[in-house]
């Protein structure tokens, strides 16, 4: 379990990021247009999971624009943004703020994701939501970075992701 706060407020995720140079947990989240994806549909690829809690926060709004704005930058990197919100409200916020290069996903139909990144927060105000973190997989989907936010309220460290992505 992974101890990070909110507001400076002490909350428990589920448990640890997966660690750097092991293979990535797979998933079934789902897209805007309502379908099931998994990882291996992003095979070949390389991955930023941008793992947020809402993006109806400013913060998670802040971080899918500036991975928005670097995935114009690099055709060779899918950037994932993830969050418990309903695809709906993700695809309303990418047409309002103008986002087309990330993939948002939702984890509406099945809490594994959050359970198997050790990100789904377990008490306090937002329990049940996924904590910040950011996770970088290589084509061969092995881990080659992670970050647990230690604030919900602060931003990821956008430089180390993407220069782990190169």
């Amino acid at each position: 379990m992974a101890q990070v706060t909110l507001k400076g407020n002490p909350i428990n995720t589920v448990g640890e990021l997966p660690a750097k140079g092991s293979a990535a947990p797979d998933f079934t989240l789902t897209k805007a247009d309502l379908s099931d994806v998994h990882l291996a549909d992003f095979a070949g690829k390389k991955k930023i999971l941008n793992i947020v809690p809402s993006l109806d926060t400013s913060t998670c709004a802040t971080s899918a624009k500036k991975f928005n704005d670097a995935a114009k930058k690099m055709p060779d990197t899918v950037f994932l943004t993830i969050s418990a919100d309903l695809p709906f409200a993700q695809s309303r916020f990418c047409g309002a703020e103008g986002i087309e290069q990330i993939v948002t996903l939702s984890q509406m139909r099945s809490r594994e994701f959050g359970k198997a990144y050790g990100v789904e927060i377990t008490d306090g105000p937002i329990a049940g939501l996924l904590s910040r973190a950011v996770v970088v997989l290589d084509e061969s989907n092995t881990v080659v970075y992670t970050e647990q936010v230690p604030e919900i309220a602060q931003e990821p460290n956008y430089d180390a992701a993407l220069a782990a992505a190169k």
